[in-house]
């Protein structure tokens, strides 16, 4: 019997912690006695403690008491991006995790470990709209922000909310087969393993600091003409400047290069028709500039994981 705990504190974002523990319970249903999972939370005092949703969490063990587990996993918290964890708690995270054969978080869990120095060198992912924060906080990480959950050695980190239910799935896997992790998936209603990363879920465009600069400009120019020849030297015209300048200054500006920007551009552009239109395939291709429908196929499948087609079934408003 393999023991997971989870950390609990407030402000805690529920469903990170009834997610993954709801899948190593069900999965006790499939493998013979005393070979699977016993669940237990902990927390420091005092308790109960309130999570981000408002609700009341108890805990069964207090920090303090030194349980041993043999799956330690970190939730995530609405505020943990911003906020320095106590010493106190940094100093239990190096120890428990030292003594667990596998620790890791889910979603904003991941800053906990960083400040904990448990990221350094380490291959790792978090909720795609905090991922940027996360490299920049902590600069030795080696930040994947297009992965679902990600596993370096004994950590294991995954993406947002319920992609900590695809962790522990995978967690799963490895200890009693694909069979299992599949069986527990069918009865949660979930995936086995999703296909595509956290891009599909995540919007590629960002508005810039500035709207009166040229570069933002230039990035209304572009979602409002996807489909015409939109390359440095048509860009460059636009602002009354040589095609060397301007890819020099959208760069620092905007973080992206010209040409990268365009494509996140028609991809949203794309995106929002599979999810709102019922356009043939080769409509919305030709409106936002991919030229043809096997063009717009290879780019959704090297930037999301997915082909249009799946893409628009998966999120077609209705």
């Amino acid at each position: 019997m393999k023991r997971v705990a989870m950390l609990l504190f407030p402000g805690v974002q529920a469903l990170d912690v009834s997610g993954p523990l709801d899948v190593f319970a069900e999965a006790n249903a499939f493998v013979p006695p005393g070979q699977g999972y016993q669940v237990v939370t902990l927390a420091a005092p005092p308790l109960p403690l309130r999570a981000s949703n408002g609700q009341w969490l108890g805990a069964d063990f207090s920090l303090e008491q030194g349980l041993a587990a043999d799956i330690l996993l970190v939730p995530g918290g609405p505020k943990l991006p911003e906020e320095t964890p106590s010493a106190e708690l940094l100093d239990w995270l190096r120890t428990a995790c030292a003594q667990a054969p596998r620790y890791g978080s889910i979603c904003t869990g991941a800053f906990l470990l960083g400040h904990a120095g448990l990221l350094d060198g380490r291959r790792v992912t978090t909720h795609w709209s905090d991922a940027r924060r996360l490299a920049e906080r902590f600069p030795q990480a080696q930040v994947e922000p297009d992965r679902i959950h990600v596993r370096d050695g004994a950590l294991a980190t995954s993406a947002g909310v319920t992609a900590g239910i695809d962790l522990a799935l995978a967690l799963v896997a490895e200890d009693h087969g694909a069979a299992v992790a599949l069986s527990v998936a069918k009865r949660l209603l979930v995936v086995a393993q999703r296909q595509g990363g956290q891009s599909q879920f995540s919007p590629f465009l960002q508005a810039p600091a500035d709207e009166t600069s040229p570069v933002a400009r230039i990035q209304r120019h572009v979602q409002e003409n996807l489909d015409q020849p939109l390359g440095v030297p048509q860009l460059a015209a636009e602002v009354a400047m040589s095609p060397r300048s301007f890819a020099r200054i959208f760069v620092r500006e905007a973080g992206v290069t010209p040409a990268e920007f365009v494509q996140r551009a028609r991809i949203d552009a794309a995106r929002g028709l599979l999810e709102g239109s019922d356009l043939a395939l080769k409509v919305i291709a030709w409106r936002c500039g991919f030229g043809s429908a096997a063009r717009m196929r290879r780019v959704f499948v090297q930037r999301l994981g997915v082909t249009p087609s799946e893409y628009r079934e998966r999120f077609r408003r209705a």
